[in-house]
C-alpha cells in the first residue's frame, strides 16, 4: 500500500506544479493582453479568464488537496521521517508552496475583476517562486542530509538571483524590440 500512496503522491505533486507553472504563465499573458487594442483585448481577456478558471479549479486546486491528503498519509505509515531535519525543512518549503498557492488565488481573483491589477514583469518574477520551491524540495528529498544547509541555501539564493537576472534581461530585450 505504501508504494501506491507514494506513487499517487508524486503524481499529484507533478500535476500541482504543472498547474502552478501554467497558471502563473497565463497570468503573465493576461496582464500583457490588457495593453492590447479592442476587440483583441476583450477576446483575449475573456479567453484567459476561462482558461485560468478551468486550470485553477479542475487541475491545480484538486492536485494541491490530494497532495496534502497523501503526504501526511505517507508520514503516518513512516513516522520516522518526522525525526529527520531534511523533512522539517521540506515541510517548511511545502508551507511556502501553500502560501504561494493561496497568493495565486488572490492574484487569480484580482485579475478576474481588474485585468490591469499586476504588471507582466511582476507576474513573470512570481512565476519563478514555484521553480525555486521545486528545486529546493527535490534536492532535499534526493540528497537528504548529504549536503550542508549552508551550501543548499547559497545554491537556492544563487538560482533565485539567476532567475531574476534572466527575467530582467528578457524584459529589457522585449522593451528594445517594441521600440523598433
Amino acid at each position: 500500500m505504501y508504494e501506491v500512496i507514494k506513487a499517487l503522491h508524486i503524481i499529484f505533486i507533478v500535476t500541482w506544479f504543472a498547474g502552478l507553472f501554467y497558471m502563473w504563465r497565463l497570468f503573465v499573458y493576461h496582464a500583457e493582453a490588457n495593453s492590447l487594442e479592442e476587440p483583441k483585448r476583450s477576446i483575449l481577456l475573456d479567453q484567459f479568464k476561462l482558461m485560468e478558471r478551468r486550470l485553477w479549479y479542475i487541475i491545480t486546486w484538486p492536485s494541491c488537496i490530494l497532495t496534502f491528503l497523501l503526504g501526511p498519509w505517507l508520514l503516518v505509515i513512516y513516522p520516522l521521517w518526522l525525526t529527520k531535519p531534511w523533512m522539517h525543512l521540506k515541510l517548511f518549503f511545502i508551507l511556502l508552496l501553500l502560501i504561494y498557492q493561496l497568493y495565486g488565488q488572490k492574484v487569480y481573483k484580482r485579475l478576474q475583476n481588474e485585468p490591469g491589477a499586476h504588471t507582466s514583469f511582476y507576474l513573470r518574477l512570481m512565476n519563478e517562486v514555484g521553480t525555486l520551491i521545486l528545486v529546493a524540495v527535490v534536492f532535499l528529498v534526493v540528497l537528504k542530509d548529504t549536503v550542508s544547509w549552508i551550501w543548499g541555501s547559497v545554491g537556492l539564493v544563487g538560482i533565485g538571483v539567476v532567475l531574476a537576472l534572466v527575467a530582467k534581461w528578457y524584459k529589457k530585450k522585449r522593451e528594445r524590440k517594441s521600440t523598433f
